[in-house]
């Protein structure tokens, strides 16, 4: 069975690297590549809409997808708790047995970093993220630092938020589930994230580094391939991976 993919994004250095690996794979066939000027009538047709856009145009795009009864990639930073409820809102109410994936990250061994985080966070109360990414990226914090916040979180249940003093000062890192992040922008760095856990005489760093956009490969063919038959919303590359992680939404 081939899957049909609308690539919406196509010109980006993600929707790039999204359309090669269509084109490569045996399963996959590009169905439309879109760009900012596309319609999102293009959608239309697809098995699958992979969102690789702009905070500021995913939801559009988001909304088109489940009215042409696709099921969706969202590979879009910039999603919030609160908006990815109001999309499973509208899921249901369109009657559509299509799914969606948001996948903060698509490089396996940031999931895997972040899920080991979350694991060790039920063993420390002082834990703060530093998150750096390209110059050019618009959002901060980015989502997988989001994301692993929201897991430490869900993780510490009934044991409550991690110590976060001063947190009220702006240079403390902006708090995201009671966890602090700090972002840095800049040239030469592609994307790192370190979780810092400090404990009585001791600390522990998660650390993650991307080197090369060939991370995402694998995460981006699992997605496609998954969201064919994936129903309701899906929030992680951690739940495609058999990843036993609490639900942080």
């Amino acid at each position: 069975m081939t899957i049909t993919v609308a690539v919406a994004g196509a010109t980006g250095k993600m929707g790039r690297l999204a359309t090669r690996l269509i084109d490569e794979a045996e399963d996959l066939e590009l169905h439309a590549g879109l760009d900012s000027s596309s319609s999102l009538d293009e959608l239309a047709g697809a098995d699958v809409v992979l969102d690789v856009t702009h905070p500021a145009a995913s939801g559009a795009i988001v909304d088109a997808a489940i009215a042409a009864g696709a099921a969706v990639v969202v590979g879009t930073s910039g999603w919030s708790r609160e908006r990815i409820a109001e999309v499973e809102v509208r899921l249901r109410e369109s009657d559509s047995s299509r799914g969606i994936l948001f996948v903060p990250n698509f490089s396996v061994g940031s999931v895997l970093g972040s899920a080991f985080a979350a694991f060790a966070a039920r063993h420390f109360d002082s834990i703060e993220i530093v998150e750096a990414h390209h110059a050019g990226k618009v959002d901060s914090p980015s989502g997988t630092a989001v994301r692993t916040a929201e897991l430490i979180a869900a993780s510490r249940g009934e044991m409550g938020p991690v110590s976060a003093p001063h947190a009220d000062q702006r240079a403390r890192g902006q708090l995201v589930s009671g966890v602090p992040i700090h972002s840095l922008r800049m040239d030469g760095i592609l994307a790192d994230q370190r979780v810092v856990l400090g404990g009585a005489g001791e600390t522990l760093q998660v650390v993650h580094t991307t080197i090369a956009a060939s991370a995402y490969e694998s995460g981006i063919l699992l997605a496609l391939r998954r969201a064919s038959s994936a129903e309701g919303v899906t929030v992680g590359l951690d739940a495609l991976l058999g990843l036993e992680l609490p639900d942080a939404r």
